[in-house]
């Protein structure tokens, strides 16, 4: 395991994406107040756009791939090695164009034609995720925690992009994945046992057939209230804004009443880490997500070492 020291110097470029600067703002917020808690300089890349999804990759496959290489290129012009995707969304596209191009080599030179921008190829793409569980590494995390989640119980939901398509390689298992458990255990919460971890929310339904949202939605909070969980822990925000804002109608069609918080698992790292409710975005989550924290953390960086 690399010492603490050398974390300090990691240098990724950072790709916001649009969710990021809409929608899902407190993620970007909560994404780089944690990264800067941890040493980790994001350098955010010039003049992005729009990665495709989820719409581009259906009418024109080598405009969505073109889309991503442009944004490939100028994150390379960062200096950096790797760029890192907070949206899995995000993240499934860049590491797509990545591995199409890498894969047909010649088709390359057609791509940044499109895009206008020279990429040499090799920029790994990671999510925060992954540089938080396998680059930064949870025990030198564990060293920098000052309060515990002290039990609480989580339901990690990865959604069906984070660790898919499978014809590429993954940082986890695309059937049964355990870094965002592993996280949460670092932090000391107990992920709960439950079947919807990778099934789909229906995002890209989300506005053309809310009734099968709902649906989706309504399975995957039974499932996850069936298995103890107090809240949701998720790395997507077309998942976090399903979860969180279909709640109140699924529990309406269904007559129950679910209020399960759902974080970024960037927000609960933060909170671990000291970092004040307010500079995580926790407020700005629609069901009522910072009595539940209060509640349950109890502060002692012993606990997450002793795993209590």
């Amino acid at each position: 395991m690399d010492s603490p020291e050398r974390h300090t110097q990691m240098r990724v470029a950072y790709y916001p994406g649009c969710s990021l600067e809409g929608t899902a703002i407190e993620f970007d917020q909560s994404c780089r107040a944690m990264c800067e808690a941890l040493g980790i300089e994001l350098v955010e890349v010039p003049d992005w756009n729009c990665c495709g999804a989820s719409s581009a990759h259906f009418v024109n496959h080598d405009l969505a791939v073109a889309l991503g290489a442009r944004n490939l290129g100028l994150a390379q012009r960062t200096g950096a090695d790797q760029v890192t995707a907070p949206c899995a969304a995000c993240y499934a596209r860049l590491k797509f164009s990545e591995y199409k191009l890498h894969e047909d080599p010649e088709r390359l030179g057609q791509m940044l034609e499109r895009g206008g921008v020279d990429y040499k190829g090799g920029l790994r793409v990671s999510s925060p995720l992954e540089l938080l569980v396998r680059d930064y590494g949870l025990e030198a995390l564990k060293e920098k925690l000052v309060q515990s989640l002290n039990g609480l119980k989580v339901a990690c939901y990865y959604g069906c992009l984070l660790v898919r398509p499978t014809e590429m390689p993954s940082f986890d298992d695309p059937e049964n994945p355990r870094s965002l458990d592993s996280l949460m255990e670092t932090l000391g919460a107990e992920p709960v046992d439950w079947a919807y971890r990778v099934e789909c929310c229906g995002g890209g339904l989300a506005l053309g057939r809310a009734d099968i949202v709902r649906k989706l939605i309504g399975d995957i909070l039974d499932n996850a209230v069936e298995a103890g969980a107090e809240c949701f822990v998720v790395a997507c925000p077309l998942c976090q804004g399903n979860l969180d804002w279909r709640q109140t109608e699924a529990g309406s069609q269904r007559g129950k009443q679910y209020n399960l918080p759902v974080y970024y698992y960037t927000q609960l790292v933060g909170w671990c880490l000291g970092l004040p409710p307010q500079r995580l975005g926790i407020e700005k989550l629609l069901t009522p997500a910072t009595t539940l924290l209060e509640r349950k953390v109890s502060g002692l960086v012993s606990q997450v070492s002793e795993g209590v």
